[in-house]
């Protein structure tokens, strides 16, 4: 008996698939380099401040500096990456972080470096970082083909942690020898080629048929998408806590090194390297752990694994021990924060997906900083040991969570459906005019009432994540049968983007609700323009529209509402 020839990993489905694309492979390697200097900077800023200052809680706020911009811009940025070209708003933020480390490095050159100047410039290149993430993550899927989309995220991981493996080491080294201001120039230096890459990168991309959205307006359509998304919430409140715990080891490891292991720069550098070795290890068994175990079960096999590896850190001496256990935590922290990233990013269709994964940005960066902090004053009262074994205890129960916040199962990617014509419009009107009405009235057999409502439930959020406010069914008292469902727009281009974002899911939940219809004739739609008062012209000659406006094409009412 022969046995199966071995699947390559450039194979379909492979990890390594996406690196066929040559788009991809560029800015893949260069990003590489990229993540190389930013870890070589956080070595050299994080043992600089223990230089500086014995306060633990000092040394832990270089991972608050550096993670908190990801949680207060993050959803501005995503806003930004949807709203405009992702390669200009990439280049824009990567400046930004590379002026701040070149200033840096010319300040600790000149001496001028205090604890606070440094935490301040940490957090303008992680303003950088914070902008330029979302921008990045969701141009993923312009590089590489919806099958490849899991495998890409996965690599974009395995990016960060081979830099991480090498990069801290790396950074070790040069802070021993050359000083901390060589290992801020190193980190400035290696922005150039990602700078070059995305330079040369032609993005192609159609041009909206509707008027960009203003920033404000696109922050809060992402909010209310995320809101009014069940599975993507519950993925960022598991992201959360699990950034929250778990970011005790990474605020809290030159303290490892240096009070539990008695160790300098380089044993700090090593210990960072094993983690990054572990995520590396975890990143390229993602697609394993996506076929053998469901999402939560996944996430709970990471997280207890997590709180064992953290509780050996905290009892070991021994660097080797301390290395193997950091290995695991490694290994298990990025395949459970690959899955958060992957349930995000294959739940949020492409109109509002940078903002959804600025969300999941938010949720990690945001737990991390948040618990670097608190990990940060806990060790000022208690010590490393004890810290890090509360950290493991809290570890260890989070799972129970899974309890009222399972894992949603994920598929393949919700693509968008294809656009709807415009409706029938007799009445002139402007993007600005609303807020719009709609009705529409089926009618239900009695003995599929309840069916229909319960169908009519998730419509609800499909609407309402949309752009729609304001949603309701009614039941007629006096003809059981016919049912009618109202939602408001703002405005009338609102509306048309209210239409415009379906997903092919949402397309085929909207028909669900309308086979419930009886009878020949289709399901009946009012669309109508609300008139508060005040709104109605007062003299003929006033006019009712802009001129620099342009209105919808006059077309058959479309398929869909």
């Amino acid at each position: 008996m022969t046995e199966p020839p071995k699947r390559s990993m450039f194979a379909g489905d492979g990890v390594a698939a996406p690196l066929r694309h040559a788009v991809f492979r560029r800015i893949w390697l260069a990003s590489l380099l990229s993540n190389l200097g930013l870890l070589i900077q956080g070595v050299g800023a994080a043992w600089a401040m223990t230089q500086m200052t014995s306060s633990a809680d000092k040394v832990a706020l270089v991972q608050t500096a550096l993670m908190l911009p990801i949680m207060l811009i993050s959803m501005p940025a995503g806003a930004i990456a949807d709203m405009y070209d992702r390669r200009v708003v990439a280049l824009v933020s990567l400046s930004i972080a590379l002026v701040g480390a070149t200033a840096l490095a010319a300040m600790a050159w000149l001496g001028l470096v205090t604890p606070n100047v440094l935490l301040l410039f940490c957090f303008i290149v992680g303003s950088g970082m914070a902008l330029f993430g979302p921008a990045w993550q969701s141009s993923v899927s312009e590089q590489v083909p919806a099958e490849n989309l899991p495998a890409a995220v996965a690599l974009n991981g395995i990016s960060y942690n081979i830099a991480r493996s090498f990069g801290p080491a790396i950074g070790g080294v040069i802070v021993a020898t050359a000083g901390a201001v060589a290992a801020f120039a190193a980190n400035a230096v290696l922005y150039i080629p990602l700078l070059v890459v995305l330079f040369l990168w032609r993005r192609s991309s159609e041009p909206s048929r509707l008027p960009r959205e203003r920033l404000n307006r696109a922050i809060v359509s992402g909010v209310r998408y995320i809101a009014n998304s069940p599975s993507i919430r519950i993925v960022l409140t598991r992201t959360l806590v699990t950034g929250v715990i778990g970011g005790s080891v990474m605020a809290l490891m030159p303290l490892i090194a240096r009070d539990l292991l008695h160790g300098g720069a380089q044993t700090y550098g090593i210990m960072l390297g094993a983690f990054g070795m572990g995520a590396v290890i975890g990143a390229l068994n993602i697609g394993e752990l996506r076929k053998r175990m469901s999402g939560e079960a996944a996430i709970r096999a990471c997280t207890l694994s997590m709180a064992g590896a953290i509780t050996a850190v905290a009892l070991s001496r021994q660097p080797v021990l301390t290395a193997a256990a950091l290995v695991v935590a490694g290994a298990v922290w990025m395949a459970a924060v690959a899955l958060f990233n992957i349930g995000v990013q294959l739940s949020a269709p492409r109109w509002v997906a940078g903002r959804s994964l600025a969300a999941f940005q938010a949720s990690i960066a945001g737990g991390i900083a948040i618990g670097s902090w608190g990990w940060g004053h806990l060790t000022d009262l208690a010590g490393v040991e004890t810290a890090l074994l509360v950290s493991a205890a809290m570890m260890f129960v989070s799972p129970l969570l899974g309890l009222w916040l399972r894992m949603p199962p994920v598929g393949a990617r919700n693509e968008d459906a294809e656009v709807l014509a415009d409706p029938e419009v007799r009445l002139s009107l402007t993007g600005r005019s609303g807020p719009l009405v709609v009705e529409i009235e089926y009618r239900v057999a009695q003995d599929n009432a309840r069916a229909f409502h319960n169908v009519m439930q998730e419509v609800q959020l499909s609407r309402q994540r949309n752009g729609a406010y304001g949603w309701s069914i009614a039941r007629d008292i006096a003809d059981p049968e016919l049912w009618t469902e109202r939602y408001h727009c703002p405005t009338w281009l609102d509306y048309l983007r209210q239409r415009s974002r379906s997903t092919q899911s949402e397309r085929a939940l909207h028909q669900r609700a309308m086979d419930f219809h009886l009878g020949p004739d289709p399901v009946r739609v009012r669309r109508m323009l609300e008139r508060p008062f005040g709104s109605v012209r007062w003299k003929e000659d006033t006019p009712d529209r802009a001129a620099n406006e342009v209105l919808p094409v006059a077309t058959a009412a479309g398929g869909s509402t």
